[in-house]
C-alpha cells in the first residue's frame, strides 16, 4: 500500500540516484536540464538521492536554485547523505548513525595513522591536502587530497586507471584491518570510502522498506564490484540502472516513459 505521504503521485515507484557521475559531473552543480527532468519526475513518482558525501557538499551540487545553502533535501522526497547514515524524508531528518561510536577512538587512531603513513610514502605525481575527511557515518580517503582542483582530479583519475593506486591502497587496508569489520569502497574520481560492513548505500533502503513501493529504481555509475554503487545496484530490492554520466541518466528516464 502506498504511503499516504506520497498519495498524490500517479506511480507508486521510488527513484534513487547516486550524485557524482549520475546526477552531476563530479563535484559540479546539477545542470538545468537535469533539474527540470527531476522536477517532472517528482510529479509522477517519488525521488531521492543517495550520496557518500556529507549533506553540505551534496547540497552545493543539487540545490536547484544554485544556492550553497544546504537545501537539496527540499528538492527531493528523500535525501540520503553518507550512504543514508544521515537521512531526510520530506525535509525532516531521520535517525542517524556514527562511525566513531561503532569503531571507537583507539581503533580509529590506528587506522588514521596507518593511512597517513601510507600516503606519505606514496609516489604519485602530485599531492594536495585533506587526505582523510572524517564524516558522521564514514571516513573518506584520498591519495591526492580532496583539495585538488577539478583539473587535478581528472588527471589523477586517468593516472589511477593506469596504475591502480586506489585499488592497491584498498587491498592493503583490507588485509591490515581485516578484524575491524570495515568495507572499503572506491567512488568518485580521487577517493574511497571506509565504513562498517552493511553501511554501504543499501543502508538507505532501511528508511524506505516499509513504504510499500511497487518498485525501487537505482541509478549509479560506480556499479562494478568494489565501486560504491555496487551493493545497492545488485540488491534484490532494487532495479539497477548503470550509467556513464548525467546524460545517460536523463536518457534512461525518458526511455522508461513515466
Amino acid at each position: 500500500m502506498v504511503s499516504s505521504a506520497f498519495a498524490d503521485r500517479p506511480h507508486n515507484k521510488l527513484f534513487l540516484f547516486d550524485v557524482d557521475g549520475t546526477l552531476t559531473l563530479a563535484r559540479q552543480s546539477v545542470s538545468n536540464e537535469m533539474a527540470e527532468t527531476l522536477r517532472e519526475l517528482r510529479k509522477k513518482a517519488v525521488i531521492g538521492f543517495v550520496g557518500g558525501s556529507d549533506l553540505v557538499k551534496i547540497s552545493e551540487q543539487l540545490s536547484f536554485n544554485g544556492s550553497n545553502v544546504p537545501t537539496a533535501v527540499d528538492d527531493f522526497d528523500y535525501g540520503f547523505a553518507e550512504n543514508g547514515l544521515t537521512a531526510y524524508k520530506l525535509s525532516k531528518q531521520l535517525v542517524s548513525q556514527s562511525f566513531i561510536k561503532f569503531l571507537g577512538e583507539e581503533k580509529y587512531k590506528k587506522l588514521a595513522n596507518f593511512i597517513l603513513h601510507y600516503i606519505a610514502d606514496l609516489d604519485i605525481p602530485i599531492k594536495r591536502g585533506t587526505f582523510i575527511e572524517f564524516r558522521n557515518g564514514m571516513v573518506n580517503v584520498s591519495p591526492i587530497g580532496r583539495n585538488a582542483t577539478i583539473a587535478e582530479r581528472l588527471e589523477f583519475q586517468d593516472y589511477d586507471k593506469v596504475h591502480g593506486i586506489r585499488a592497491a591502497f584498498v587491498k592493503v587496508l583490507q588485509d591490515k584491518f581485516a578484524d575491524y569489520g570495515l568495507t572499503f569502497a572506491i567512488g568518485g574520481q580521487i577517493s574511497f570510502d571506509v565504513f562498517p560492513h552493511g553501511w554501504d548505500k543499501t543502508y538507505a533502503l532501511r528508511h524506505v522498506e516499509d513504504e510499500g513501493f511497487e518498485e525501487i529504481h537505482f541509478f549509479g555509475d560506480k556499479t562494478y564490484k568494489g565501486g560504491n554503487d555496487y551493493e545497492i545496484f545488485t540488491d534484490p530490492r532494487t532495479i539497477g540502472h548503470s550509467v556513464n554520466n548525467p546524460d545517460d541518466t536523463i536518457r534512461i528516464l525518458k526511455e522508461l516513459s513515466l
